[in-house]
């Protein structure tokens, strides 16, 4: 039972175990980059070289020169842009069914070799019998996966490039149809240093062996490696339909919208994943557009940056937290949920407009335009102002686009007023006086000023600062929201930092208001002169580097070729809207479990779903296997399912632990001791991390608690425990979490399904525990 054994290494000790492995893939990495200076150093070699072939003189050395610069600069080039971050990905495969290999030096088979899987008795000590047998083969080819093939010094494949034939198994391998592939490895490194691996299993019931010994499998793989490996029939069961559910949306046609939903623990996130890689492969030229993957937290963000590899094109992929949607936002705070229920709700579009409009009467606002012309004064008071104001605003156009169209009313309004446009019957005349009197106007400081300031070019910044002002806000709200609404909103717009839910409005005032026109960048560093010499064309200049590229395209794209939303149940109507800009025209996957939404009223942002996704026909899928969880802490979460959605199922857990959830009352010490004791105590039980998870407005008071206890344990909101997992949990306060807001049941919900291995439940003052500690929200 080798895998199995990995398996049980992994969950023991995997610290130790995955040191281990990162340390082999930094070998291989350093081995890579070595080469990679020596092929730079060739590349120098040859332009000095050219160089001096240039002084024979000769036409025909002069050209042959220039061709040579020519190539080694582009080799050099690309050499140094790909110099970083470019490793992400591995293969380990078993013999193929021929021996032939393709110009990268890997071999091209892509079915298993016969009798590359052979049947071995088991030692006869397990359950299982003495006359047991198992299933084993041996890793004949290991393939490193990156931006670039490199090859050593005698031609044998570090590194293969993802584009070519032989890397195609990386992406498209599945549980269901693995092919050669055992095991797949994602690989997150940053400059010459590997961070991090995580395995994919594709063949979990094997026993594999490299090098003699047993395949060392990382993450989520070790747990489909135990479950593989298991004797029962019901085991191997649950297996086959995990992978064949998930493989299902893997593969799913690309067109118009697959829809995932799943309980926690489903892997609904790495499948969504998965499936985006999936894609990327089968048609990269129809997502050369890019894909956007939206992830409700920070904290999402990362484990999503691990689960996707870059696929060797720059700017091609962006993770973005819904917080850091809008260029030049990254919210981190969060709104109250009374606050955040006004902010989210779709009335903000209705009142959004009206503000949009009001802020071009704020009180410093003039009220009177005074200009000369013809040597005659003219005048336009307020009244008439405000008459211009409304047929200007009543375009359809954004409110900053309609600053022409007013321009154009006062000058009609002032020219009526001066009684010119009588003196003339020829009507080439009276247009070349009209002209002119446009051109006097125009060219008076006090009129430009006066439109400066009685039409300012409006920035969704400064729109949602004036609606801090509680008055202003209850005047232009005061059909949308009540008093009470109005209150909370402007005074949480009072402060410096935007919260999660401000972004999305910045993200429709910046629609309603309209884009301003920004000048194109240029290349970097790209000298003026080379571009009238054409000298770019021979000489190598230092262009962006991957990274640089990247950034600038990621912030210059505003709609996407392929859209992923992460954990979909939590977005807004607002943040709906948002997200749907950015794929007017893409497909989309959809991934999320309505059990776990923490939006108040899922009917509403189910039709702003609907709008952002339109017309697209739509592919649904359920996972309905949870191997997070043991059936222990599934159980226990399932009470508080059973209360926030009457009949909804859980998905299965697939293992069990034998240790059921502990129950904790607050000693003498008081909440914080008691949580810190518990922290301690699942600190000494489990080898990985520990998530304290509490009520939002609990979130700096935890981290009090847990001060100075590492880095293994960390305190987090129950809004931000969303799509994580620890090997252990601990939940505050059931009561209060439940409370925080109308969908704090669900909420709960997840914070109780974060745990792979351990859960803690400690009760509060308002949690009314039995004698043996279990608040009344959990017990049966």
């Amino acid at each position: 039972m080798a895998a199995q054994h990995a398996a049980h290494a992994a969950h023991t000790a995997p610290d130790s175990l995955r040191d281990r492995e990162i340390a082999v893939e930094q070998e291989h990495l350093d081995q890579v980059y070595r080469r990679l200076e020596e092929k730079i150093h060739e590349a120098e070699f040859l332009m000095r070289d050219a160089a001096q072939r240039g002084q024979v003189g000769t036409p025909g050395a002069l050209a042959e020169r220039d061709a040579q610069v020519f190539r080694a600069g582009i080799h050099l080039n690309r050499l140094n842009n790909e110099f970083e971050d470019f490793l992400f990905g591995r293969i380990d495969l078993l013999p193929g069914k021929d021996g032939k290999k393709g110009p990268d030096g890997a071999y091209t088979a892509v079915e298993p070799a016969d009798g590359a899987v052979r049947t071995e008795p088991t030692d006869g000590t397990g359950t299982e019998g003495a006359d047991a047998t198992r299933q084993v083969a041996d890793i004949a080819e290991t393939l490193h996966i990156g931006r670039i093939g490199v090859l050593d010094a005698d031609y044998t494949p570090l590194v293969i490039d993802w584009r070519a034939p032989a890397a195609a198994p990386f992406y498209r391998s599945t549980p269901v149809d693995p092919g050669r592939v055992v095991r797949r490895r994602v690989i997150r490194s940053k400059g010459r240093r590997v961070l991090g691996v995580e395995d994919d299993l594709m063949r979990p019931e094997l026993t594999a062996r490299l090098d003699g010994a047993d395949l060392p499998v990382i993450g989520d793989g070790a747990l489909m490696a135990a479950l593989g490996q298991a004797r029962g029939h019901t085991m191997r069961d649950i297996v086959s339909s995990i992978q064949a559910e998930q493989d299902l949306v893997i593969r799913a046609p690309a067109a118009s919208v697959t829809q995932v939903e799943g309980g926690p623990g489903t892997g609904k996130t790495a499948v969504a994943l998965h499936r985006a890689a999936y894609l990327l492969y089968q048609d990269r030229r129809r997502y050369a557009g890019g894909i956007l993957i939206v992830s409700p937290t920070p904290l999402l963000v990362a484990y999503t940056e691990g689960v996707l590899p870059s696929l060797g094109e720059e700017g091609q992929v962006a993770i973005r937290a819904v917080g850091s949607l809008v260029d030049g936002a990254d919210a981190t705070v969060y709104d109250t949920p009374a606050t955040a229920r006004v902010k989210g709700s779709s009335r903000m579009l209705r009142v959004l407009r009206k503000v949009a409009r009001g802020a071009l009467e704020l009180p410093d606002t003039p009220n009177r335009l005074r200009v000369v012309a013809f040597n005659r004064r003219l005048e336009l008071e307020a009244a008439e102002l405000a008459d211009i104001r409304r047929i200007a605003l009543s375009g359809t156009a954004p409110v900053n686009l309609l600053r022409p169209r007013a321009r154009r009313l006062l000058l009609d309004t002032l020219w009526n007023r001066s009684g010119a446009g009588s003196r003339h019957n020829d009507p080439e005349l009276a247009a070349e006086l009209r002209s002119s009197f446009d051109e006097d106007i125009t060219s008076e400081d006090s009129f430009q000023e006066f439109l400066d300031a009685w039409w300012p070019e409006l920035t969704p910044r400064g729109v949602l600062a004036a609606m801090g002002d509680e008055r202003r806000l209850g005047r232009w709200a005061r059909r949308e929201l009540n008093q009470g609404e109005v209150r909370r909103v402007a005074r949480s717009l009072q402060r410096d930092a935007l919260s999660v839910h401000d972004v999305a409005l910045l993200d429709e005032l910046q629609s309603i208001l309209g884009t301003l026109a920004r000048p194109r960048r240029r290349p970097v560093d790209l000298d003026p002169l080379d571009q009238l010499t054409g000298l770019e064309e021979l000489m190598p200049v230092r262009e962006e580097s991957r990274r640089e590229r990247a950034e600038r395209l990621a912030q210059e794209r505003t709609e996407y070729a392929h859209v992923i939303v992460d954990e979909a149940q939590d977005l807004t109507p607002m943040q709906w809207r948002m997200v749907g800009r950015r794929g007017r025209h893409a497909t989309w996957t959809v991934v999320g479990d309505p059990a776990q939404s923490s939006w108040s009223d899922p009917r509403e942002a189910a039709e702003a779903r609907d709008e952002a996704l339109g017309t697209r026909p739509r592919r649904r899928f359920s996972l309905t296997v949870n191997y997070r969880n043991p059936a222990e802490i599934a159980e226990v979460a399932s009470r508080v399912l059973a209360l926030a959605m009457p009949g909804a199922p859980s998905p299965t857990a697939v293992r069990s632990t034998g240790v059921k959830p502990r129950f904790a009352t607050v000693g003498d010490g008081g909440l914080g001791r008691t949580v810190r004791e518990e922290a301690v105590r699942l600190l000494d039980e489990v080898d990985g991390t520990v998530g304290v998870v509490v009520a939002m407005n609990r979130r700096e008071e935890a981290a009090r608690w847990l001060a100075g206890l590492g880095d293994r344990v960390v305190a987090l909101g129950s809004l931000e425990a969303k799509g994580l997992e620890y090997d252990a949990t601990v939940v505050v306060s059931p009561a209060e979490i439940a409370d925080e807001s109308p969908a704090g049941l669900r909420v709960l919900y997840v914070a109780l399904t974060r745990a792979t291995q351990r859960l803690t439940v400690v009760s509060g003052r308002r949690d009314d525990p039995d004698a043996d500690g279990v608040p009344d929200l959990l017990r049966e």
